[in-house]
C-alpha cells in the first residue's frame, strides 16, 4: 500500500496574501519529515509523485460531523 498525505486548505488566508494556501495536516504510511507550515499545491503533487503516496485533501465543515474527504 501506498502511503498518504493528508491536507487542507488554511482558514485563515487573506486577499492577496502570499503564502501558499494549503496545510499539511497528517501523513500516513511514510517515512518524511516536512518542515514547511504551509505549502503549494504543486509542491504537495512534487512530494507525493516522488515518494509514492496518494493525496487526500480533507474538507471540513462548520462543526466536526460535516467533514468529509475526498480521496485524489
Amino acid at each position: 500500500m501506498a502511503g498518504m498525505i493528508f491536507y487542507r486548505e488554511r482558514r485563515k488566508v487573506k486577499e492577496g496574501e502570499k503564502k501558499p494556501r494549503f496545510k499539511l495536516v497528517a501523513v500516513a504510511g511514510l517515512d518524511l519529515d516536512i518542515y514547511a507550515d504551509h505549502l503549494r499545491k504543486t509542491e504537495l503533487e512534487q512530494i507525493a509523485q516522488a515518494v509514492g503516496a496518494e493525496l487526500v485533501q480533507l474538507k471540513g465543515g462548520e462543526k466536526a460531523h460535516d467533514a468529509e474527504i475526498e480521496v485524489k
